[in-house]
């Protein structure tokens, strides 16, 4: 069947005119802060020598991820909610939605890497130089970046698989699987089904194995000192709370039948918007190392400012 569809009429996250103007303010002011704080922690650690850790090595990647996750969705709904007629062309459709499973996905691997890392320093301290040395980070992320390219054009492929010949207004603020697939012109049990293999899948067995790792770690602090448990649960429970406000969204959009709820864009404004910016909060304010690197980054800043 061809695909007669050119472009898609985006519907936003209302249709009210008067609540254009607030999405427009609200969200330029959440999009500009996400991206000043996730680059403050790439700069933050990339001038740092006491970050020069496997954790922040991570971090850096983790605040790249989503800066780009958020950038992917964020400047077209800012736009959008300021003109009258949103609409996206299929090419720019296919590219918004390879580009966020691309960096959510980096996301979700780098949160694997952040609690291997962790398991290695807690549960196996003195063979930690030796298991996360440089070579290591980098094949692991470098795999990490491989592995969320090759889930992104699967997605895409299946996506591409079903024409689109008639109805094309999205009930949505972008272009993502489930509102696509209701207006494919066939039936998409078999797609769906490959869709939640591996969109679905990966969300819920790698939010599964995070929970476990994080439960080995916290069980093994049991050994430590009071400053040693301090320290570690700090850093583990900053994770396991960024942990769970990603995986949550996910679980609940991806791992579930053809269907749309109501609910389906607040839930996507929370893992799209609210937690890249939440990210740097999480690891800034729980992290003194991060916080006294910040300090010292600022310090001649504001020397002259005081000058």
């Amino acid at each position: 069947m061809r695909n007669n569809v050119t472009e898609f009429i985006l519907l936003g996250l209302t249709q009210d005119p008067e609540m254009h103007k607030i999405v427009f303010a609200i969200f330029l002011c959440l999009y500009i802060a996400t991206i000043l704080g996730n680059l403050l922690i790439v700069l933050t650690i990339q001038t740092s020598p006491s970050l020069a850790s496997p954790m922040y090595f991570f971090l850096t990647h983790l605040s790249i991820a989503d800066s780009c996750f958020s950038t992917t969705t964020v400047p077209k709904l800012i736009v959008d909610s300021m003109s009258e007629k949103s609409t996206i062309s299929f090419d720019e459709c296919i590219t918004q939605l390879f580009t966020m499973h691309f960096f959510s996905c980096m996301e979700i691997l780098v949160l694997i890497l952040l609690a291997f890392d962790r398991y290695v320093a807690i549960c196996k301290p003195l063979h930690y130089p030796a298991i996360m040395n440089q070579r290591v980070c980098r094949i692991l992320i470098l795999l990490g970046w491989g592995g969320a390219f090759l889930h992104s054009i699967i997605q895409t492929i299946l996506i591409l698989t079903v024409p689109f010949c008639g109805p094309n207004v999205i009930d949505h603020y972008f272009c993502d699987l489930q509102p696509l697939m209701r207006l494919g012109c066939m039936d998409i049990y078999v797609i769906n089904l490959l869709i939640v293999f591996n969109s679905g899948a990966i969300c819920t067995v790698s939010f599964i194995l995070l929970m476990i790792s994080y439960s080995i770690i916290l069980y093994s602090l049991r050994n430590y000192s009071a400053e040693g448990k301090r320290k570690a649960l700090s850093t583990c429970s900053s994770h396991i709370i960024v942990v769970i406000i990603f995986f949550g969204p996910c679980i609940f959009m991806y791992a579930r039948p053809p269907t749309t709820f109501p609910l389906d864009k607040l839930v996507s404004v929370f893992y799209t918007i609210i937690t890249p910016l939440l990210n740097p909060l999480i690891y800034t304010l729980r992290n003194a190392e991060v916080k006294n690197a910040m300090k010292k980054l600022w310090k001649p800043f504001a020397t002259i400012i005081d000058e």
